[in-house]
């Protein structure tokens, strides 16, 4: 059964809203100043997302969405936020502004780019020419873990590897800093009970 004009327009509406809702939750997530706000324009852009993922009958993908990164990462950067200070903000300072200003504008480049790429190799669109129908078990677990572990398993098991190594070097780097600050931190302890004395 296809969908009537007033369907299809209802969804793309639907579409255009929770886009502008995923644009306007990633720009407001990297312009706050405040860190506290800069989440909330983040768990923003991931109900928009799940929204998305919704209109194209990915329930499953909806649900991880919400659970995994609105449920868990959010609040594990809220978590962060609260050891160092719902005020702590970034130094003033005009140090490095350049770098991150050309920075800026390659990636801004290169998310263009990749966007007229996307563009360019989709198939044209006929007027008139319906979709064709999604099969029945279009975004159920069966299906995504029938992908998943089929097609996708290298990606996904080169993305784990990926997030070990980034794991090991994030304890690595810890580890050579408190090597390197504990003798000066002993030592300044040390000077200052002789200066107490």
């Amino acid at each position: 059964m296809h969908p009537t004009p007033t369907e299809l327009a209802l969804g793309q509406g639907y579409f255009f809203v929770c886009a502008a809702m995923a644009v306007a939750g990633a720009l407001f997530t990297v312009s706050a100043k405040n860190p506290i706000r800069g989440a909330m324009g983040l768990l923003m852009m991931i109900l928009a997302i799940a929204g998305i993922y919704l209109a194209l009958h990915a329930q499953f993908l909806a649900a991880i969405q919400l659970i995994v990164y609105a449920g868990a990462i959010v609040v594990l950067f809220l978590f962060v936020i609260m050891l160092l200070g719902p005020s702590a903000t970034p130094p003033s300072d005009k140090r490095g502004q350049v770098v991150r200003t050309i920075g800026a504008g390659l990636f801004g480049l290169a998310g263009l780019g990749a966007m007229s790429l996307l563009v360019r190799s989709a198939p044209p669109i006929v007027k008139g020419k319906m979709l064709p129908e999604a099969p029945a078990d279009f975004g159920s677990i069966d299906s995504f873990g029938q992908v998943l572990f089929s097609h996708g398993l290298v990606p996904f098991e080169l993305s784990s590897l990926l997030l070990m190594v980034a794991i090991v070097g994030a304890v690595a780097v810890a580890r050579g800093r408190a090597k390197h600050e504990g003798p000066q931190a002993a030592s300044a302890e040390k000077a200052d009970a002789e200066a107490g004395s």
